[in-house]
């Protein structure tokens, strides 16, 4: 049973029809609870795409971004993505992930919006300078950006995990374990939780009197093979850091597998702390880590924003910052000199 055909059992336009199923004011008491009835009993179903095409919705979110290799291998990449999924399915709703080149990602969001090919955006990798959360916010189009990035001149809506806060986390731990040469590996640092994470461990250096070498400084790690390469970079500088914390889960499980290939005893000849989960991964150890709690649940809740910005909702209303919280393991332990 199609809306033309309820129609024409009752005897009524389509336009009427639709009005009454839709709670128009327009349509009076009696013919809604008719139409109501006769919709009930004849089995109809409203067909989502064309309900949300005539109120002027798709029922559709998205994201746009640059893939990595390693995405379809990262646990906390696919479990923020299926909270978002099973959130929007709950409420017959899609989510698409529409993979673009780099070169052309601000071109494909300026299309996606010109086309209003989806109700909303999460904006994802967020940079320091973000042309993306920028437009976006020119042309008010519903986003919430996961991550922040520095103030594009107007109010946004985000999600976000205290990276400064962590990596206080961090730092203090090391320390309390005796460490003073301590090194970190970090995402390219035009990523915003990146820039935040390095600024965090400089002042909580600084905080301790305590200089950095240059050399335990490595950046543009975001995957097995660069956090591998860096953790071998510490690993040939005299003296050697005694700890390295590594700013992303991705790099951390290349780092941790080149301490292990290189025989280094975790924790005991040098400390490793490990920014996001590792338990699904192949480091190969009980990694202490900076955990980003309920990966899923965050999906959900930024479902719930884009909603509620669809609704009306101001941006400013909708900023979340969720704590990340220190999760012991092996690799941390007391300074061997």
């Amino acid at each position: 049973m199609n809306l033309k055909s309820l129609a024409n059992l009752l005897g009524m336009s389509k336009t009427t029809v639709s009005r009454a199923l839709n709670g128009y004011p327009e349509v009076n008491g009696h013919t809604r609870e008719r139409v109501l009835k006769a919709a009930k009993e004849a089995g109809y179903q409203a067909n989502p795409m064309a309900r949300g095409l005539a109120m002027g919705r798709t029922n559709v979110f998205g994201i746009l971004y640059p893939p990595l290799p390693s995405d379809l291998g990262d646990p906390m990449f696919l479990d923020v993505v299926g909270g978002m999924s099973e959130a929007l399915e709950s409420m017959k709703r899609n989510l698409i992930i529409a993979p673009v080149s780099p070169q052309n990602e601000l071109a494909s969001y300026v299309q996606v919006v010109r086309d209003r090919r989806v109700d909303g955006l999460v904006v994802g990798r967020t940079l320091v300078h973000d042309e993306r959360i920028a437009f976006l916010s020119r042309v008010r189009f519903p986003f919430v950006a996961h991550g922040r990035t520095r103030a594009p001149g107007v109010p946004y809506a985000w999600f976000d995990y205290d990276n400064a806060a962590g990596i206080r986390i961090a730092v203090d731990c090391l320390l309390a374990h005796g460490h003073r040469r301590i090194a970190m590996i970090s995402a390219p640092l035009e990523l915003n939780f990146a820039c935040q994470r390095s600024e965090s461990f400089l002042t909580a250096m600084s905080g301790a009197g305590l200089a950095i070498d240059p050399r335990y400084l490595i950046a543009d790690t975001l995957d097995r093979r660069s956090g591998h390469h860096a953790m071998l970079q510490l690993l040939a500088c005299t003296p050697r850091p005694s700890a390295v914390i590594v700013d992303n889960h991705l790099s951390g499980v290349g780092a941790v597998r080149a301490l292990l290939d290189s025989g280094i005893e975790l924790g005991k000849e040098i400390s490793v702390i490990v920014w996001g989960a590792m338990n699904d991964t192949l480091a190969g150890a009980n990694v202490t880590t900076i955990d980003q709690p309920s990966p899923r649940k965050a999906g959900a809740r930024m479902v719930d924003m884009l909603l509620a910005l669809n609704n009306g909702a101001a941006p400013e209303t909708l900023q979340e910052l969720w704590q990340p919280a220190l999760l012991a393991g092996v690799t941390v332990g007391r300074c061997a000199d």
